[in-house]
């Protein structure tokens, strides 16, 4: 049976990039897949890659050795058959804990030999869904897309083939009236939750589905 490991990559455990992540976790459950599915957040504590260069050695190419709240993660998403990744963007990027768990997953594979820019011999798929309060179409307008680029070829080159799914416009909180946001319409927020997120929740289930093909 093949193995899926999907991180949930926002803070928050319940809301938009999780119930995306989940979906898409049921979507490989469906297709006959074995699935973990990891709220990042809610680990051990952890860093990024702290640049001990001990994955570059020989005996160690390709493995982080760091033990902290990722060293479970990562072995699992070593041995997996395919990763479902999830996060919001914040201030332009994807979240510090996407980024923590992003450069530790992909250096280790680094090598530093443009003849061979990659030591993962294990090529397996990737789905990286990306939420926002931007809408989806807007990416390019405010340089998201060049963001996620970047992110999506690292992990082409690194992780697998990769398939990105961006769901923007979304509801942020359930109740706006409680915040004085002047930038949103909070009821065309509501509508859009209620009319299209459902659409979006199918859509990451059969991309999960996918994974498998």
């Amino acid at each position: 049976m093949k193995k899926i490991v999907a991180v949930n990559a926002s803070p928050r455990a319940k809301w938009n990039t999780a119930q995306l992540v989940r979906e898409a976790a049921a979507g490989a459950q469906d297709a006959g897949a074995e699935v973990e599915v990891v709220d990042l957040y809610k680990l051990d504590a952890f860093t990024g890659c702290r640049s001990c260069f001990i994955c570059k050695q020989e005996k160690f190419e390709g493995t982080c050795v760091v033990k902290d709240g990722l060293a479970d993660l990562l072995a699992k998403m070593r041995d997996a058959d395919g990763l479902i990744l999830g996060s919001p963007i914040y201030f332009g990027d994807l979240t510090a804990g996407f980024r923590a768990l992003y450069e530790r997953l992909c250096f280790q594979y680094l090598t530093y030999r443009p003849e061979d820019i990659t030591c993962n011999q294990h090529r397996i798929p990737v789905l990286l869904i990306v939420t926002s309060n931007v809408s989806a179409d807007a990416y390019d307008a405010v340089n998201y897309g060049p963001m996620i680029d970047l992110h999506v070829n690292t992990l082409n080159t690194q992780i697998g083939p990769t398939t990105l799914y961006k769901v923007g416009a979304t509801m942020q909180v359930a109740d706006y009236s409680r915040y004085n946001w002047t930038m949103f319409d909070a009821d065309e927020r509501v509508k859009r939750h209620e009319e299209i997120f459902p659409g979006e929740l199918a859509r990451a289930r059969e991309l999960g589905a996918q994974l498998l093909a």
